[in-house]
């Protein structure tokens, strides 16, 4: 046990909750003690801040969305299946009930098969009287999607109607809108922080995941994983040397945000403090672009983001977002599990009433919910069947964009906690298969209130020790203290 001089975090912000991103961020506004050493293990001293629950999901909002009745199937033809059963009017099945998401105002997507050409693109125009905003064919679905923009007035749902009768049409939807809440922060000094060594106390997470053994197994060496999120701060110290590669889906640059930089640090920081797989390279991918108080996506951004991590390698993609049930982005994630990577995403930070936000319910992707340093439940953190395993996501220390420090809670960083554990088994066993994570991933966890799986925890806290030890391999166990690159 060594001494280290303690510091005291002090809150700098208000809480806000998102889908899927940080709710209750806060600078790391330290300041080091110099009243002598305190000995063992330490927390930053944080006073509790209730989350605020996002309104937008349930009631619509003013943020610059306009919130339309989901329409289940997204219209869509071909080969592929509409759900079966009666219809309501707003095009779901009978007892769903009229659902508001965010989405896009005056937009639609339009899928097309193949890459058509440029005449009968004017042509599909030309008949339902839309203005193109852009197009990008992705290889991943073998099909070319359409953002059209409505100039005239039409309401989106006359729109839609009319779309779905075109025999050139595969599938058609709105653009929706995954979207996360943050409250402004800034960054600390960094000499506020540097009493801070590689793996401090202070990182509690690496206590409750048996961090330093299980980085005697395994660091997530070379493991490939996309970070679809806010902009990536690829300067700062603690990710020297893990971003490999880079991809912007939005029109136009934007600095880095503290929720992409905290997610890259929870999986791989490796200076002042550790992540769960140090030794991971990350595919920074920016597909939410900053608003006043969060970062907002689309459908068009995240397909953007997948088809490119698919394309340059991916092994892991982490989606610490989450908003409505996509048709378009559900097609997209089934092929994905199907090339063999491993989805992991936030369950969502909407409360106990929530209903299921996706990506994380979909059961392609493993759902990741946020405890604390008790083990108990993050208050905000979404429930239901579809939840997987359980990661620490309270008040936890990441880095913040220039070469600062945040402290910051959701579920968010709870899943990239978990594409940190999923790295350190791929490197060990880079055969195994999305559905065999998964299943190792829950065998091996703790299992945290009722006894047995539960909508809270799902199957419990993950324990990546464990993890790597069940695999079986002759993996031999190195020095706990090595050092973390």
């Amino acid at each position: 046990m060594r001494q280290n001089t303690s510091f005291r975090v002090g809150l700098v912000m208000a809480a806000a909750v998102a889908f899927g991103f940080g709710v209750s961020t806060q600078t790391l506004a330290a300041q080091i003690s110099t009243q002598g050493p305190s000995i063992g293990p330490r927390a930053p001293s944080i006073s509790p801040v209730a989350p605020r629950i996002d309104p937008h999901f349930s009631r619509g909002g003013t943020t610059g969305y306009q919130t339309q009745s989901h329409t289940g199937d997204g219209g869509l033809k071909s080969q592929i299946k509409k759900p079966s059963g009666p219809a309501n009017q707003s095009g779901q099945q009978a007892g769903g009930g009229a659902v508001n998401v965010p989405a896009m105002n005056n937009e639609v997507l339009i899928e097309v098969s193949g890459t058509p050409t440029a005449g009968q693109v004017d042509a599909l125009a030309n008949r339902h009287r839309l203005t193109r905003v852009e197009s990008y064919s992705l290889p991943l679905t073998g099909t070319t999607f359409f953002r059209w923009r409505i100039s005239d007035g039409r309401s989106v749902n006359s729109v839609l109607n009319g779309l779905r009768a075109d025999s050139a049409v595969l599938s058609v939807q709105r653009n929706f809108i995954f979207k996360a809440n943050q409250s402004q922060v800034s960054t600390a000094n960094p000499g506020q922080i540097s009493e801070l060594t590689a793996g401090d106390p202070a990182q509690y997470t690496l206590a409750k995941l048996h961090l330093s053994r299980a980085h005697g197994l395994a660091r997530g060496e070379k493991v490939l994983v996309a970070v679809i999120d806010s902009g990536i701060d690829v300067t700062h110290p603690e990710l020297a040397g893990v971003i490999v590669d880079s991809f912007d889906t939005l029109s136009k640059p934007e600095p880095p945000h503290t929720h992409g930089t905290a997610i890259a640090g929870a999986i791989a920081s490796h200076v002042r403090l550790r992540g769960v797989a140090p030794s991971a390279r990350i595919l920074a991918v920016n597909a939410f672009g900053a608003t006043s108080d969060s970062a907002e996506g689309t459908t068009m951004n995240v397909l953007r983001a997948l088809d490119w991590s698919v394309a340059h390698g991916a092994r892991i993609i982490n989606m610490s977002f989450a908003g409505p049930n996509d048709p378009a982005l559900r097609r997209a994630l089934a092929i994905v599990r199907q090339r063999g990577i491993v989805m992991i995403a936030a369950s969502g930070n909407a409360g106990a009433k929530s209903p299921p936000l996706y990506p994380a319910a979909d059961p392609n992707v493993i759902a990741v919910t946020a405890t604390d340093a008790q083990d108990k439940l993050f208050v905000a953190a979404n429930r239901g069947p579809h939840i997987a395993i359980a990661a620490p996501g309270v008040d936890i220390l990441l880095p913040a964009p220039g070469a600062g420090y945040q402290v910051t809670s959701g579920t968010s960083f709870a899943a990239a906690h978990v594409s940190g554990v999923a790295a350190l088994i791929l490197e060990r066993r880079p055969d195994l298969s999305p559905d065999q994570v998964k299943k190792i991933l829950i065998a091996t966890s703790k299992d945290l209130g009722p006894k047995g799986r539960d909508d809270l925890f799902g199957a419990g806290l993950a324990d990546p020790y464990k993890a790597i030890l069940s695999l079986g391999t002759q993996a031999v166990e190195t020095s706990a203290t090595a050092p973390a690159r």
